[in-house]
């Protein structure tokens, strides 16, 4: 991705997320690549002041306790968390996932290829996209705020 800050990865299948973080390895990305397994520990994580923004989401769907839907809309209703780029990469080739996620102001719906080399192929368009995307900066600032103070103090 174009920056340092990490990408978190909403996952609870851990095979998956071991295919994500090997994608990651085999392209060479050095973002740090955070997980969370279900939508309440994402909401956590992202809530967290001592917690480094994310620069993307890499979203699944189908997960225990709070799934990528429910994550979705509390995320999205969040002012602080709204404009946080959320990539769903998912299994679910459901119509209606597809169109709830869009509805949800996600910047991309990818289905999960089986084939190791496809899947690295699709990391990479992401990779690709979010490296040649210019991005708004912070309206509050807050979170930056927060941050630098913590560094300076």
């Amino acid at each position: 991705m174009r920056n340092t800050k990490p990408v978190l990865l909403v996952e609870d299948d851990s095979i998956d997320a071991m295919t994500v973080a090997r994608a990651f390895k085999d392209l060479k990305l050095t973002n740090t690549l955070s997980r969370c397994t279900n939508g309440e520990e994402a909401l956590a994580y992202l809530r967290d002041p001592n917690k480094e923004e994310p620069c993307v989401i890499l979203l699944d769907l189908n997960m225990p306790r709070m799934n990528g839907t429910e994550f979705l809309k509390l995320a999205k209703a969040d002012e602080r968390l709204k404009k946080l780029p959320v990539i769903v990469l998912t299994t679910s080739n459901e119509e209606r996932d597809v169109v709830e996620s869009f509805r949800l102001s996600v910047a991309g719906y990818i289905i999960k290829p089986v084939d190791y080399k496809k899947f690295v192929e699709a990391i990479r368009t992401i990779d690709l996209y979010w490296t040649l995307s210019e991005l708004p900066e912070h309206e509050t600032g807050v979170r930056d705020a927060q941050v630098e103070t913590a560094i300076a103090g």
